[in-house]
């Protein structure tokens, strides 16, 4: 049973997220975006509430700006989604995920060390130039569940 209903659309526009946000950090970068997606749906909480597709996680907006960057500024993001990407976009929805972002709702490349918290959210730890952070406890115990 897949963590989270999609269709083949969602895996197309899942794919071109993760390489748009983390192909210069491989198939494991990419698979740690795909985390942070697939959990913000979960999550229902926190900044996330009332998101019911991947669809509305990926085009969600946020202080009047989009959540994830690549939608405002990315060109890889408009391209099409590659089959390679497609496979690894289906393995997070179906059943993937990994420390450091296997419960994270955030990302952020800090062009620094990574902070210890970012948004009062705990750091869970880093894959090459992304650091992850997932709910404090009590805020968001639902993105366990997923």
């Amino acid at each position: 049973m897949p963590r989270v209903a999609y269709r083949s659309a969602d895996v197309d526009l899942m794919a071109r997220m993760m390489r748009a946000e983390a192909e210069g950090e491989g198939n494991q970068g990419m698979l740690y975006v795909g985390n942070v997606i697939v959990n913000r749906l979960i999550a229902n909480c926190i900044d996330f509430k009332n998101l019911r597709t991947i669809r509305q996680v990926i085009f969600q907006v946020q202080g009047g700006n989009y959540s994830f960057e690549a939608v405002q500024k990315g060109n890889v993001f408009y391209q099409r989604a590659r089959e390679s990407e497609r496979r690894l976009a289906k393995q997070n929805l179906d059943y993937w995920r990994s420390h450091p972002a296997k419960y994270a709702l955030w990302y952020f490349n800090p062009y620094a060390p990574c902070p210890p918290t970012w948004y009062n959210q705990p750091f869970t730890g880093q894959f090459k130039l992304h650091c992850f952070y997932e709910p404090a406890p009590g805020t968001c115990d639902t993105v366990y569940s997923g």
